[in-house]
């Protein structure tokens, strides 16, 4: 960041609501600079609400859960701390929310909580209500043809059933049903004192309620939760609008013009695209986080005939198919503390084994997975003799076995990737980065910055221009803000190609024998392997 300045250039904000914790980032477009950023975690500086990694603990198998009301406060912290740290906070004209999606908060009509929790986007306890909406409407086909996704535990119509079955007396009360980021903007424009009650079809297009090609609600799957859950929906609007300006009461507490607008904002992984640069075909972001993601944006969308692939709209008119796994993180910090290991050393002792692992593999399904669709799943491991449970087999298996997995997930993506732009914490290491390089079998490298809240606030500055300013490309704002770290960017390397491919062969074997799917025989696969190999 520059030191601040003191001209009169509008500034621009991006929140970023997630899992663990909330960011914010502010941007000077004329100058092509940031200005401010700032963070909450929400384990250790919101202590009080008891959270591990952002979630209530000990709720149960497959539940994950927060006190909404813990991100208002982490959004006030934020806000209130601008001033103290030299931000010039009457500059700001726009600010913008991104929110982890899928997420469900449902307010009473007195704007409450009508459910004291929120279930979040890696909540498992709704495989029975997902199984409940796709019979009902007639199978994974019709669940495709009527919202353009499978039903997923992650995706919030299950969500929502699951509250009506199982605590009728929340969803009784309940008059307005959002997503995270909805939730916020709701806050800022003025909560229960007249707040904007709105849905964008960004974030909306992961609730499997919604159409992202139709933009129409399914009036099968409402049927089959119930008949009178529109009343209980918000309007869903353009993501490229401003839908208000902040509260009074806000603005002269934090100190913002009392035109500071709101605009629309959107799910985290469509503002994780635009702080990534992803503006242009061919370019692909994999986020190496708590899960795993690759997506891209694309002018026409595509509706996967398994359902596998979401179909989301992006926050720009266009849309944005999008891998996601459960596992990433996971699997990498429990072998750091099964070993007592540090980042180093796990790099270590990946590096000392070699590419393909001597033929072990491991399917890291730890929580769970998404993508495949497999609920109760639990890790497995292939070709691991009783003496090659080591911690050197172990760093190479969990790396090679996430990558491996996240490919196997975004091969069925119809694009071909240029460049590959990689955010999240494993992102910060180079072993990583290499790995997927050389999976993918294409170039990636590591993006600066603060992903969906500089995403969020390049969108506040491009949706503000449209409206009051230039209108400059979302593009032209954006791409003095997204930094690529050369200096880690990995190129695929080709004595590892021959590998990999027959790897990539038999991590699909595996993963379709273990589904009671036809594929190649794994067992072959692996002598083929073990002849590539030195």
């Amino acid at each position: 960041m520059r030191p601040l300045d003191t001209d009169r250039n509008p500034l621009f904000a991006g929140l970023d609501v997630s899992t663990q914790g909330c960011k914010l980032v502010i941007i000077e477009p004329a100058h092509g600079v940031v200005r401010h950023i700032d963070h909450i975690d929400y384990d250790s500086d919101l202590p009080h609400y008891g959270t591990r990694q952002g979630a209530v603990p000990d709720l149960g198998e497959g539940i994950s859960e927060s006190d909404p009301r813990m991100w208002i406060e982490a959004v006030e912290k934020l806000l209130g701390r601008m001033s103290d740290k030299g931000v010039t906070t009457e500059r700001i004209q726009c600010i913008s929310v991104s929110g982890q999606q899928h997420g469900l908060v449902a307010l009473a009509a007195d704007g409450s909580l009508a459910r004291p929790r929120s279930k979040l986007w890696n909540d498992f306890a709704t495989a029975e209500e997902c199984h409940i909406l796709t019979e009902a409407v007639g199978g994974i086909a019709a669940m495709i043809d009527e919202v353009g996704n499978s039903q997923r535990t992650g995706y919030t119509a299950a969500k929502i059933l699951h509250m009506l079955r199982h605590e009728s007396d929340f969803y009784a009360r309940a008059r307005t049903l959002f997503l995270v980021h909805n939730y916020i903007n709701w806050y800022l424009t003025g909560g229960p004192d007249g707040g904007v009650a709105i849905m964008e079809p960004g974030d909306t297009s992961g609730m499997a309620l919604w159409h992202p090609v139709s933009g129409r609600w399914s009036q099968k799957v409402i049927d089959a939760i119930d008949p009178g859950l529109p009343e209980k929906l918000p309007q869903v609007a353009p993501s490229d609008r401003i839908i208000g300006t902040i509260a009074p009461a806000l603005a002269a507490r934090f100190g913002l013009p009392s035109d500071c607008r709101i605009d629309a904002g959107s799910g985290d992984n469509m503002y994780g695209a635009i702080g990534t640069g992803n503006f242009e075909p061919g370019i692909v972001t994999v986020s190496l986080g708590t899960s795993g993601t690759a997506y891209t944006c694309t002018t026409e969308p595509f509706i996967d005939p398994l359902g596998e692939i979401a179909a989301f709209c992006d926050s720009t008119g266009r849309h944005l198919p999008l891998l996601c796994v459960s596992n990433m993180a996971n699997g990498y910090n429990s072998v750091l503390e099964r070993f007592d290991l540090s980042h180093e050393e796990f790099d270590q002792l990946a590096r000392s084994t070699p590419a393909g692992n001597s033929g072990r593999v491991m399917l890291p399904w730890y929580v769970g997975e998404r993508t495949p669709d497999l609920p109760y799943a639990a890790p497995l491991y292939f070709g691991f003799d009783l003496a090659d449970f080591t911690a050197e087999t172990f760093c190479r298996g969990v790396l090679e076995g996430h990558v491996l997995n996240l490919f196997e997930g975004f091969a069925r993506i119809p694009v071909v990737p240029r460049e590959i732009r990689l955010t999240g914490g494993l992102s910060k290491a180079s072993l990583w980065c290499q790995a997927v390089a050389d999976i993918f079998e294409v170039e990636a490298v590591p993006v600066e910055g603060e992903g969906a809240a500089l995403g969020a606030a390049i969108h506040a500055a491009w949706v503000w221009g449209r409206e009051f300013g230039e209108g400059r490309p979302l593009a032209e704002i954006g791409h003095p803000f997204v930094v690529l770290d050369e200096a880690r960017r990995s190129r695929p390397d080709p004595e590892r190609a021959p590998t990999y491919r027959v790897m990539k062969r038999l991590y699909r074997a595996l993963s379709r024998r273990v589904r009671g799917l036809e594929g190649e025989d794994p067992f072959e696969l692996r002598r083929e392997l073990m002849g590539n190999q030195p």
